[in-house]
């Protein structure tokens, strides 16, 4: 299936969801869109409400079905409980965190900045944004992309970073220190619905 390339906001007003996590999305119209989106009170079925809640996590990832699946078979061979670690699993891909450090405002955009080799880690290029990123590893831009006006831009907007990544502003690279806790990620996400959803 080829990527989603159509505007973000339509995606969070179907779900009713914020993928951006700052609520912008659903702050002026909160309904679903199209011509009766207003007036739209069906009641889901168990099926629908898990495959709402599939989506949700998907679009803010911004993963096509085949990706999110493997992902989701990974999270399943490892130990604890499933959902929690398909979750860090997600959290650690590397757009995912270039996203999470401000280097760019969305998650399109720094998966944009991995794809045009302007981000390294631990000194390398990566270009892949699925790479997972372990705990441990550097994060930083090439010496040549530092003064990047959309980084910099980028950059200027964050007013707080998570937990589990520190930042040096003076080198503009990151570490990512360790696997996050559920608490410090979305609040809104029911991921045991994803793993009802996929273990039917």
């Amino acid at each position: 299936m080829a990527r989603y390339t159509g505007p973000e906001y339509k995606k969070a007003r179907r779900v009713g969801f914020s993928i951006s996590e700052t609520g912008k999305e659903l702050a002026r119209r909160p309904y679903a869109p199209g011509q009766h989106g207003k007036d739209r009170r069906a009641k889901l079925s168990d099926y629908g409400t898990q495959l709402k809640e599939k989506q949700k996590v998907r679009f803010m990832y911004g993963l096509n079905e085949r990706q999110f699946r493997k992902t989701f078979e990974e999270a399943s061979k490892m130990s604890g409980i499933q959902g929690e670690n398909f979750l860090k699993l997600l959290e650690s891909r590397l757009d995912n965190l270039v996203y999470r450090i401000g280097f760019a405002s969305t998650r399109r955009g720094a998966r944009q900045l991995v794809n045009h080799g302007h981000v390294t880690v631990n000194g390398k290029k990566v270009d892949i944004p699925s790479y997972r990123v372990k705990p441990g590893d550097v994060i930083s831009l090439k010496e040549d992309d530092k003064n990047l006006k959309v980084v910099l831009e980028s950059l200027s907007k964050v007013t707080k970073r998570v937990e589990f990544i520190t930042y040096d502003e003076n080198k503009l690279e990151a570490t990512y220190v360790r696997l996050p806790e559920r608490n410090e990620l979305n609040a809104d996400i029911n991921e045991s619905l994803i793993v009802e959803f996929y273990n039917k």
